[in-house]
């Protein structure tokens, strides 16, 4: 197996602070590696990167989703008023209230609304959650299709078992490992090139198709797949057309209009260059990122100011 690849460094005042290793894929559009760093057919666990797959599966089964209900089941929200909206009226579309999600109750991930609900004595809850509209489309597709609600979250579950045959044919690999989610749902280890394979199958798929639909939700709606200032949403907005789906632990995948696809696994977990790093996996292959410049570097404070920055090593360093 390749060893782990240096995919980013960290530069303070022209000194390399720290370093992070881990691997990175580029698919072009006829889905041959064109971009290798890293042990890329190693299993890693996609996290919440293997969202759009969950909410496919969801749609497939039956749950009446489109447009913004559609990009949350696939999203990572921050828990905004909004979001928290339409995953109520989600579950209410079928018979279910906040009550019926079973992943764990959580504070919000946006500040602001963090700040509101401390201000007004609220306590974490299921809804604001940044899985509850995954969540709440799995227990549609429960409900349309008659399945059990209660044990919604078990892998022997039909549901899940869709979910894992959906990720199973869009990866085109059988699940290399069964795993708990932090959410409670079970995720299903890939390797990072099945795990681009599959993004880039939902972008490539025909127009008006089950994956089409997916991919356009979720460009179409960036803001319940992140929230207000979430890097997955403002990058799909530099970039139109590209599908950005982040994951706990360092995982990122990016899906260009193109149809050029890259997947990133920091294998410390840490997310701070996941997307520094999949630009440089996009650029490597020729694609025309200019419009995310400003994604393409983190820059490191001293004092408050810049005085260093996190980069790829194909970079200039700073």
């Amino acid at each position: 197996m390749p060893e782990l690849a240096v995919l980013a460094e960290v530069v303070r005042s022209g000194f390399t602070e720290s370093v992070h290793y881990g691997g990175a894929v580029g698919l072009d559009p006829s889905g041959r590696a064109e971009v290798a760093l890293g042990p890329v057919e190693a299993p890693v666990l996609p996290r919440s990167s293997a969202k759009p797959f969950q909410a496919l599966a969801c749609l497939t089964a039956g749950a009446a989703l489109a447009g913004p209900s559609l990009a949350i089941a696939a999203g990572s929200h921050t828990g905004e008023d909004f979001h928290v909206r339409l995953v109520g009226e989600l579950l209410s579309a079928y018979g279910l209230g906040f009550g019926a999600l079973a992943c764990p109750a959580s504070w919000p991930e946006d500040e602001a609304t963090l700040h509101a609900l401390v201000r007004a004595g609220a306590t974490p809850s299921r809804e604001r959650m940044n899985c509850s509209g995954k969540h709440a489309a799995m227990l549609a597709a429960c409900v349309a299709n008659g399945w059990d609600t209660a044990s919604y979250l078990a892998p022997g579950h039909p549901l899940q078992q869709a979910v894992r045959a959906v990720t199973e044919e869009l990866s085109g690999e059988k699940a290399a490992h069964v795993a708990v989610d932090g959410c409670g749902a079970p995720l299903f280890g890939l390797s990072l090139t099945g795990l681009a394979r599959a993004v880039q199958a939902l972008v490539r798929a025909a127009p008006g198709s089950a994956p089409r639909q997916v991919a356009d939700a979720m460009r179409e709606h960036p803001e319940y797949v992140g929230g207000t200032g979430h890097q997955n949403t403002e990058l799909m907005r530099a970039l139109p057309g590209a599908l950005v789906k982040g994951g706990a632990e360092g995982v990122l995948v990016v899906a260009l209009g193109s149809g050029h696809a890259a997947a990133v696994k920091v294998i410390d977990g840490s997310p701070r260059a996941t997307t520094v790093i999949a630009l440089d996996v996009l650029r490597r292959m020729g694609c025309d990122v200019t419009g995310a410049a400003a994604f393409e570097s983190v820059d490191v404070l001293g004092g408050g100011v810049p005085v260093g920055r996190i980069v790829t090593p194909s970079r200039t360093r700073p």
